[in-house]
């Protein structure tokens, strides 16, 4: 189990305690109310074990604070969040973690995402790769398995080639202006984009600076099988599982769709920015 997990079912842990001696009980009086063991109390106050929000909901109504059942679910749904620690994750490189998206990319179906900042990993070329897993490598301190790592970043690409499978991508215009490489490369990277649209199982949806919007562009995002949420920080990755999660990041990426260009559009906007390139 991982150290942030760990700590998330103790802080619950904790408020599960103070609840209880707040109404006070002692656990083997909220035990019998609930008419469980009273080890499973021991252990939900100890973090020993993780609670459902079952579990919530009838602690909050046997120590008489049902109103308490919300808080503590939220506090479920922070600790149902999966935390991976870039700085951990890089220990030897960036080769692993592409592998491990491979990986995640065999097991997946329907994908849709959403990028504000760079071009999605899936539509990269190597030059454009390789730099940005260079920037990376000299931020995060980390080995540099560059080569590799693209190698591996390009496997990944393969995906989009199997049948049975679709990619709902949009991105924020802004990415394909941000030069994080040299001219030439951005130029082929954009080129990529192009010949990307109209792609069988590929939706790509260009999110226009001027459009109108219910929402800021936010973060990134990436929905897996409506199942499940993946959105990077600068420091952390976080894999969230909740409906409720599930469900917020698709009304997003919904609202952000809804101001997308698409088909000859969406190539004239990222023609647009290839032809700032050569722009004195």
């Amino acid at each position: 189990m991982s150290t942030d997990l760990q700590h998330g079912r103790e802080a619950l842990g904790v408020r599960l305690r103070e609840l209880r001696t707040g109404a006070g009980l002692l656990g083997k009086d909220l035990a019998d109310r609930l008419g469980w063991q009273r080890s499973k109390v021991s252990r939900l106050e100890n973090g020993k074990q993780t609670a459902t929000a079952e579990d919530l909901e009838a602690w909050a109504n046997a120590i008489g604070a049902p109103a308490e059942a919300a808080d503590l679910r939220s506090r479920l749904q922070g600790l149902e969040s999966q935390q991976r620690s870039w700085r951990r994750q890089l220990t030897t490189g960036h080769r692993a973690v592409q592998d491990r998206y491979v990986a995640a990319y065999r097991r997946t179906s329907s994908v849709r995402g959403y990028e504000a900042t760079v071009i999605p990993g899936l539509f990269q070329t190597p030059g454009y790769a390789r730099h940005l897993l260079i920037h990376n490598a000299e931020l995060m301190r980390s080995p540099r398995d560059t080569e590799d790592a693209v190698r591996a970043r390009m496997k990944r690409q393969e995906v989009l080639y199997e049948p049975g499978r679709t990619f709902r991508v949009l991105i924020w215009e802004g990415a394909l202006h941000a030069l994080v490489c040299p001219g030439e490369v951005m130029a082929g990277q954009l080129d990529r984009l192009v010949g990307l649209i109209g792609m069988d199982g590929v939706s790509l949806g260009i999110v226009p600076l001027g459009a109108r919007l219910r929402l800021t562009p936010k973060h990134g995002f990436w929905i897996f099988d409506e199942q499940r949420v993946v959105v990077e920080t600068i420091s952390t990755e976080f894999t969230l599982e909740s409906a409720e999660d599930v469900a917020l990041y698709t009304r997003v990426w919904e609202r952000l769709d809804e101001g997308a260009a698409y088909g000859a559009q969406a190539h004239r906007l990222i023609m647009r920015a290839r032809a700032r390139l050569s722009s004195p």
